[in-house]
Formats: structure tokens, sequence, C-alpha cells
């Protein structure tokens, strides 16, 4: 079996699209990724945290939060700086800021102990955030810092 790392993010997917593009990946194990596990919006109600974790379970995909690899507060203020100079919407956003890369490498990846992820990969392991496009989210550079094939599940 080759080793990979899946990603996901909830914008644009309802609640069974997101759980069969899960199945159709073979992903059995979710990997959330998010400082906060809540996401605004009724569209998006059953991404909440309590709400994800139930549906999973039902689906047979185990969930653990990884809070350790989110970004802080203060490391998300700089990308929303960065969206307001250009103009767009997290929802919008196509890519990071360098500066937002550039410190989350070094102040969150740079200490961060990738071996339980990395562990889970042969489990079928998908980290979970929020932003459709995974260059537009610190999950993409999760991904790439594993150093190990990647596959972005889209909608």
């Amino acid at each position: 079996m080759t080793l990979r790392v899946v990603t996901i993010g909830v914008y644009g997917f309802g609640e069974e699209s997101f759980l069969r593009r899960l199945r159709d990946a073979d992903v059995r194990l979710l990997l959330d990724v998010r400082q906060r596990r809540g996401v605004r919006g009724p569209e998006y109600a059953w991404a909440n945290s309590l709400r994800l974790q139930t549906a999973h379970a039902r689906a047979g995909i185990v969930y653990e939060h990884h809070p350790e690899l989110a970004p802080t507060t203060e490391l998300r203020q700089v990308q929303y700086a960065e969206d307001e100079r250009l103009g767009v919407g997290e929802r919008s956003r196509r890519v990071l800021a360098a500066e937002y890369v550039r410190r989350y490498q070094a102040e969150i990846l740079g200490s961060a102990d990738l071996a339980p992820v990395r562990s889970a990969l042969p489990r079928g392991a998908a980290l979970l955030c929020v932003e459709r496009d995974p260059r537009a989210c610190h999950r993409s550079l999760i991904a790439e810092r594993l150093g190990v094939p990647v596959e972005h599940l889209l909608p």
C-alpha cells in the first residue's frame, strides 16, 4: 500500500456529499486540524464538531481533533488582514498570504510532532479544515510537510 494523505475542506459540500467523497477515497480516519471546530452559516451546521463526530461515527469514520496543528488566533489575523487588503473573503480565498505561510511553518510546523499524523496515514487518514481550495488552507502546508503523495478532495 502506497502512503498518501488526503485533505478536504467543508465549503462547497453538504453533509451527504462530504461523507460520500470520504468513502469514495477510502478515508477511515478524519484528522480535524481546525482551532475552532464550528462553521458559520446554517448550510454548514453539519460540520460543527459534535454533529460531525456523530455523522462520522455512524459512517464508520474515526474522528480525531489535532488542535496543535491549527493556526493560532493571532496567525489567522495575519491572513484576514491580507484577505481584506485583497478584497477577498475567507470562502473565496484562493491562496495563503506569504507572511502567514512563513509564520505557520515556523511557529506551528516547526515544533509540531507529525508522528501521530504519519502513523495514521496507512489507516486512510484525511486532514480536515474549512476552506474549499487547499491552496488557501493550512492543511495543504501540513500535507506538504508529510512528504507523501497528496490527494485533495474537492466538491
